[in-house]
């Protein structure tokens, strides 16, 4: 019996060991967004953080001899981010613990960890819609072409959104732009503000003006074929973590099976809506397109 007992708790630390570290893994390549955005971190426990906003400033020309007359107010406004808990539960039978397969516990792991991954960038997703004061640019069933992605990145400079500037999309949307760009524009190196391995592999391979252009399957169709992507600094939206991922597993003798619990505590707020905007533009279906 105590042989079994063994065998069966040698198995459940294999099992958490490789399920979890692939869920892990997972998480942190699955959310092109979270690479995308500012990242905050709270110390041991905080559950909240204040950032400061300040307004922009103007400086004057001076003349020698006299005293500066103008004065600038500090307007300071506080952005709080709190953050939530989300988490998922895994059932793994005692019948599939005795098989003990690596592989079965990475495909585990690898669910759990896009799970994750999927609800994060969705969460930062639903932020588009209320940068730039809640107005978006382009329109139901625009395209997606070279001279409005064009026009998006020039009003984008002009309204001085960042340094670090940004378009990510529907990969449908992007394939539009692809159709439009061909090999003329992609042969330009990834900035290095974006050359990480969390983010460069949703890189369309396309940079215009010097903004690279990033695919995102998990937005949606907002109305008709069309969706929200976004064009942005780094510095419009933020994620906010906590002290890092819980994992745990509780034994349920009656169902004969273990729960495996992961939760994490994050926040993905707005930092300076001014410094992004939607782009509501359409995602047509390539398959449908070539066939027609």
């Amino acid at each position: 019996m105590a042989s079994v007992q063994t065998s069966t708790s040698g198995n459940l630390q294999n099992m958490s060991r490789i399920m979890l570290a692939q869920a892990r893994y997972t998480e942190e390549h699955n959310a092109p967004m979270v690479g995308l955005i500012e990242k905050f971190n709270l110390g041991k426990g905080e559950y909240k953080l204040e950032i400061p906003k300040v307004a922009q400033m103007t400086a004057e020309d001076l003349t020698e001899g006299q005293d500066m007359v103008d004065s600038e107010d500090i307007d300071v406004s506080t952005i709080t981010a709190t953050t939530a808990e989300v988490g998922l539960k895994v059932i793994v039978t005692d019948t599939l613990l005795r098989q003990n397969n690596e592989d079965v516990y990475k495909i585990i792991g690898r669910q759990m960890g896009d799970a994750m991954a999927r609800k994060k960038d969705t969460d930062i997703i639903a932020l588009f819609p209320s940068l730039n004061g809640g107005s978006a640019i382009g329109a139901d069933n625009a395209l997606f072409n070279l001279a409005n992605v064009s026009g998006v990145i020039a009003n984008a400079k002009a309204d001085k959104f960042g340094n670090d500037l940004f378009i990510v999309h529907h990969p449908n949307a992007v394939w539009k732009l692809a159709t439009d760009v061909g090999n003329t524009l992609s042969t330009y190196p990834l900035p290095d503000a974006f050359n990480k391995p969390a983010v460069k592999d949703y890189w369309s391979g396309i940079k215009i003006s010097g903004v690279p252009i990033f695919e995102d399957g998990n937005i949606t169709n907002n109305t008709n074929d069309s969706g929200y992507g976004v064009i942005a600094d780094k510095t419009a939206m933020g994620h906010l973590s906590a002290s890092g991922r819980s994992e745990e597993r509780e034994r349920d003798a009656s169902l004969r099976a273990f729960e495996v619990v992961i939760t994490e505590d994050y926040a993905v707020f707005e930092v300076d809506d001014t410094k992004g905007a939607a782009l509501l533009y359409d995602k047509p279906n390539p398959s449908a397109d070539a066939t027609s």
